[in-house]
């Protein structure tokens, strides 16, 4: 129902939920008290109600949205070596002091934390900030002990998991995690310097550590075995703003594209954060997981020859379940197929192969051939070629034999970053002229803290964007340490446009399996780069007033708004009269008739006197041009527009992409250009 003022007493905002509630239920306050969950910082509230019931409330006055309390699901080392930051406790940054990151708190919601992990050590960190207000919740197996000075706060949530489940399926009623996602997100951003870490003692040896290892973690479980609830993620949001956190951390999200910003659990949780100061990092989806190898040659078979049942050659071949004879399997190492595209369970496959006595399986999948997955027998992934080949010499030779040996651990062997096949791609489907994905970061087969429970494991290899999500919360952490006064957005814009879309090899960023050029579809601004980061030059900074304008420019009304708000917000159409107004570091046009001109905004966070100079890489099909060409700053924090107008000189199909770079000597920071034209409708009937 919208923001909160801070006049509003809790305790009123309670009693006027359930004077609301009360109106459905004939009257009744013991009804309406009964149906209330959660009351939220942001003037709303979680509550049990029939379809009829909810959609009385949403006719309501004042009443912004009602939504379905609907569940996300978690988007699941040498990456920091990789990424350019020393290898030692600080994680400095040459020519910056980082220290005060021990001052720099970061909410994480997800599966809770693993506190014994050595990654959450709190030796030799200084007392807990006095701007912290949060607490450490105790529960099943864990105690308030069990916080210090890394892990400061803990708390968890599950209202929504036992509206919608088996109260009996979740684990550990308490921030204890259960899972291994939430310590495994956790520490990757902030995790402490651990020494002689490794996957099953053999893969990924040396030491762990977070981004920003000096950081302090505050934990927010809301996520549970079978997912994360709205409800329970806007209790969390709420209790984050108040406690205190400087970042949010979120490696989850929706089954399926997101709807409606006010009927999106982490679109208002998000906003309410931006509002208070707290900078939000989200993954854009998607999760996958390295197993044991035979040690002896062992003969070879195409699953196809060990169809059993109902099942012809060609659906064995995929080892689905029950399509494999245990007779002809037993013993030997199975070659079987992934379908490009299917959502079939890689790991379910194995499981398959194992129960029918085979002791091995090649699977041939282009897609997913880097991808470390926790198989239940000893594996090789390969692509389509090579499988071929393996394929071709099991059905021509007498006794085909086959040895999968142990992985290995190989550092720089291949061209990288590249895109991994997972990882969601754009355009943004809610809101086109906004650039998604923002920025790329490491994800595949990254090496953390665990749990336990799940696994007997101390430190885990796993992939996806869940683990991109907090290698970009490290780095904003590192940024807010040394500039704490810049706003979310400055953070986010200094890390978009610092960027790179080069490799290793100082070609262009490819994308999986394909290997395709990529684009910022596929990577956005492009990978993070943290040595960079810290000294961007321009910054594309945004306040809470310019994300009103952009809710107007896209439909939203002032009533709507207002609510939402809680101030005199007004819809001025002489603001905004697109979303690509929004002064975002990117710019997307997404129907470009003839010529569309669009204002930014840059602020000086470099030297006070400076001279940029703009360099342009126009979308194909478009002559782009940037008045002025140069932006003359004489002090730090001094703000100076621009205009970069798009003209159509060639028709084209689809978007195309450009760049608009903003340089001063060794000081480059760069967004990309994203135009589609609008197809003619010439020749066509009418």
């Amino acid at each position: 129902m919208g923001g909160k003022t801070n006049e509003e007493n809790p305790e009123d905002i309670l009693n006027q939920n359930h004077q609301l509630l009360a109106q459905i239920h004939g009257g009744s306050h013991e009804e309406a008290q009964a149906s209330h969950v959660y009351v939220h910082g942001f003037k709303g509230f979680a509550a049990k109600l029939t379809e009829e019931k909810a959609s009385e409330i949403a006719r309501m006055p004042g009443v912004v949205s009602v939504f379905r309390n609907s569940k996300r699901l978690l988007h699941t080392t040498h990456s920091w070596d990789y990424m350019g930051i020393l290898d030692d406790e600080s994680m400095e940054i040459p020519g910056y002091s980082t220290k005060n990151q021990e001052n720099i708190i970061i909410g994480f919601i997800d599966t809770g934390i693993w506190p014994e992990s050595p990654s959450f050590s709190d030796h030799g960190m200084p007392p807990v900030p006095r701007t912290w207000k949060g607490k450490c919740q105790a529960g099943e197996g864990f105690n308030s002990s069990f916080c210090n000075r890394k892990v400061i706060g803990a708390r968890y949530y599950q209202s929504g998991v036992e509206s919608n489940e088996d109260p009996m399926k979740k684990n550990y009623n308490s921030p204890r995690d259960s899972s291994g996602h939430g310590s495994h997100t956790a520490s990757t951003a902030a995790g402490r310097y651990v020494e002689n870490v490794n996957y099953k003692e053999s893969l990924a040896q040396g030491g762990a550590r977070g981004g920003a290892p000096m950081a302090r973690i505050a934990v927010y479980k809301t996520c549970w075995d079978s997912g994360c609830y709205d409800v329970d993620l806007l209790a969390a949001f709420d209790d984050a703003i108040k406690d205190g956190v400087h970042i949010i951390s979120l490696s989850l999200g929706p089954e399926s594209p997101q709807g409606d910003y006010f009927n999106d659990a982490i679109s208002i949780g998000s906003f309410h954060a931006a509002s208070h100061g707290i900078l939000v990092v989200s993954s854009v989806g998607n999760e996958r997981n390295q197993g044991r190898k035979s040690n002896t040659s062992t003969t070879l078979l195409d699953a196809s020859e060990a169809n059993d049942g109902y099942f012809t050659p060609y659906q064995s071949s995929f080892c689905l379940e029950s399509s494999l004879n245990g007779t002809t399997a037993k013993g030997k190492i199975l070659i079987c197929r992934h379908a490009e595209g299917s959502s079939e369970s890689k790991l379910a496959k194995s499981v398959v192969v194992k129960e029918a006595g085979a002791v091995g399986m090649i699977l041939i999948d282009e897609e997913d051939k880097s991808l470390a997955i926790p198989f239940v027998i000893p594996p090789a992934i390969v692509g389509t070629h090579i499988g071929e080949k393996i394929l071709s010499y099991a059905n021509h030779s007498r006794k085909p034999t086959a040895r999968i040996f142990s992985a290995k651990t190989v550092l720089g062997s291949q061209s990288s970053p590249r895109v991994a096949s997972f990882s969601s791609k754009g355009p943004n489907t809610l809101t086109p002229e906004i650039l998604k994905p923002d920025v790329t970061a490491p994800g595949l087969n990254i090496l953390a803290a665990w749990s336990p429970a799940n696994g007997k494991l101390n430190f885990n290899i796993i992939s996806g964007t869940s683990m991109a999500c907090p290698h970009v919360t490290g780095i904003a952490a590192l940024v807010k340490a040394v500039h704490p006064s810049w706003s979310p957005s400055a953070i986010k814009s200094a890390i978009m446009t610092t960027a790179t879309v080069l490799n290793k090899n100082n070609k262009h960023i490819t994308v999986d399996p394909s290997g395709r050029k990529g684009n910022p579809f596929d990577y956005g601004a492009g990978f993070a780069d943290p040595a960079k980061v810290l000294n961007p030059g321009l910054v594309y900074d945004a306040e809470p007033v310019d994300y009103k304008n952009f809710l107007c420019s896209i439909g939203y009304d002032e009533e709507s708004l207002r609510v939402i708000t809680k101030d005199n917000s007004t819809c001025n159409k002489t603001s905004f009269s697109s979303a690509s107004e929004l002064n975002y570091p990117s710019i997307t046009v997404p129907n470009l008739k003839t010529n569309y001109s669009v204002k930014r905004t840059v602020t000086n966070v470099g030297k006070p006197i400076s001279i940029y100079k703009a360099i342009v890489s126009s979308p194909v099909g478009t002559k782009t041009t940037v008045f002025p060409r140069f932006l003359i700053f004489k002090s730090y924090g001094q703000k100076l527009s621009f205009t970069v107008n798009f003209e159509v000189i060639a028709p084209t199909k689809g978007y195309t992409f450009g760049s608009l770079t903003w340089r001063k000597k060794k000081i480059r920071a760069t967004i990309p250009l994203i135009v589609r034209v609008k197809s003619s409708n010439t020749g066509l009937l009418r």
